[in-house]
């Protein structure tokens, strides 16, 4: 009776791995690592992401992955936080001078509100992977490798980025 049990409990275990997000490395479905609300994105950007009319009027509008796609396609120039000129950063140092691009507020960039867009629609595994592999924009490739960036496990970034170091193509970052 004993054995039984154990097997009727290994099925039912079974069945249940079947429903569901695949375990492991190897799914479809991907794990989140970090806030499962900010996307792990320094507070002032995501502030000003959910409060950029872009984000909640434009973006809003944008249902599938195809659609974002098109959107990074036609929309993304840059890939920083902050649009060209928006940041007043006069006067400030270390950590706030303007170096990493978030130490005061401005106009939060397009790519930053199309990288939060596509954290909403919960990407699979295949979708990340036709980012990274796009051939048609390396702003759409660059917003991939920033997705696993934000929302992947440490551990597993040298395999997602492995293969993809010696890209010849390179997005430009925006002119002061």
């Amino acid at each position: 009776m004993a054995n039984n049990t154990v097997a009727g409990n290994q099925q039912q275990g079974q069945a249940v791995n079947k429903i569901g997000p695949n375990p492991g490395k190897h799914g479809n479905n991907l794990p989140l690592w970090g806030n499962e609300k900010t996307m792990n994105l320094n507070p002032m950007v995501l502030t000003n992401v959910l409060s950029s009319p872009y984000f909640k009027v434009q973006l809003y509008e944008l249902k599938t992955y195809h659609e974002v796609v098109d959107e990074i396609y036609f929309k993304v120039t840059h890939v920083e936080p902050w649009e060209k000129g928006s940041r007043k950063t006069a006067g400030q140092t270390g950590m706030c001078g303007g170096v990493r691009g978030v130490g005061t507020g401005g106009i939060v960039s397009t790519a930053f509100c199309l990288l939060y867009k596509l954290f909403t629609l919960k990407m699979t595994r295949k979708q990340v992977m036709g980012l990274i592999t796009h051939n048609d924009s390396p702003y759409i490739r660059a917003l991939g490798f920033m997705y696993i960036r934000y929302t992947q496990p440490p551990a597993d970034l040298v395999d997602w980025y492995d293969g993809f170091l010696d890209d010849e193509e390179s997005p430009s970052p925006a002119q002061s």
